[in-house]
């Protein structure tokens, strides 16, 4: 993938270093949703930590927006600000297209682990989106996962990782994101693991259509190899391989992220296809 030389977003906060500040959480069910998000990628914390009565002690620390030269010296949070600002370009045309204005997301930069408007991010729990707050939220620690423990390297796996989270910013937007979770809240156990599950295949398909169109864009070029990266990404982290090294066995019911197979089907409507409309993973019964 080349990208030295596209625009930089503006929407990164560095809190690296910053710390977290103290987490207090009733019930004793943190350390439990820290243990089974870890399990998994992309979590969206809004749904795992609904109900848990929490305080938040701000941070001392302050968050700052990383300079070009700082960017110089961190090639990674480089490549990532590049990424973020070709999402926003991509989005912010789709629904002007649709007469919609784009409220472009901020990336957050932290280590180990960080507040936000969904509770306390831990590094454990991998990449998420905080529907709260609208930022999206990485400790870049885990392209190291992705790369040995997930064997998905390559910086454009590195990139779909991104466009995933931005994709649940993108299904928050369009009120999606809020009715899955209400209708979650009615639902029995089985039936709300499959809402999570489409809603996670849609993510990824809207990340493919940002893949698609990226192409025509100038903030990055896609070279041979790109697209596979981003598919054995998606592949690497389905449900049923995580539960498969994690445990032996795989319990489908259990699944809220789908299939290594649907994951990367869908990713692969949105890269064909180039329309969000494609992505319709709620009104389809085969996923």
């Amino acid at each position: 993938m080349r990208w030295r030389g596209g625009r930089r977003s503006k929407n990164i906060i560095d809190r690296r270093g910053a710390g977290a500040g103290r987490k207090v959480v009733g019930g004793g069910i943190g350390t439990i949703i820290v243990i089974l998000a870890a399990m998994y990628f992309g979590v969206d914390p809004t749904f795992l930590l609904e109900g848990i009565q929490s305080v938040n002690v701000p941070s001392s620390g302050s968050e700052t927006r990383p300079k070009q030269a700082d960017l110089a010296n961190d090639p990674l949070a480089d490549m990532i600000a590049v990424v973020i600002a070709d999402t926003e370009e991509v989005w912010s045309e789709i629904f002007a297209a649709s007469n919609k204005r784009y409220e472009e997301p901020r990336l957050v930069l932290f280590s180990g682990s960080t507040r936000s408007a969904c509770g306390l991010g831990q590094a454990a729990m991998g990449p998420f989106y905080c529907a709260a707050d609208k930022n999206a939220y990485i400790d870049l620690a885990f392209y190291r996962d992705l790369q040995n423990r997930f064997n998905a390297p390559g910086d454009f796996a590195q990139a779909y990782v991104i466009a995933h989270e931005v994709g649940h910013h993108v299904q928050n937007l369009l009120g999606i994101s809020g009715e899955v979770q209400r209708l979650r809240q009615q639902s029995s156990e089985v039936a709300s693991n499959q809402l999570s599950v489409r809603l996670e295949l849609q993510a990824d398909c809207f990340a493919g259509v940002w893949a698609n169109r990226s192409k025509r864009g100038t903030n990055i070029s896609l070279e041979p190899g790109d697209i596979e990266e981003a598919l054995n990404a998606a592949s690497a982290i389905g449900d049923d391989r995580l539960q498969k090294q994690s445990r032996g066995s795989v319990a489908p019911d259990s699944f809220t992220h789908g299939s290594s197979a649907q994951r990367v089907r869908w990713f692969r409507t949105g890269f064909e296809e180039g329309n969000p409309d494609r992505c319709d993973t709620f009104s389809t019964e085969a996923l």
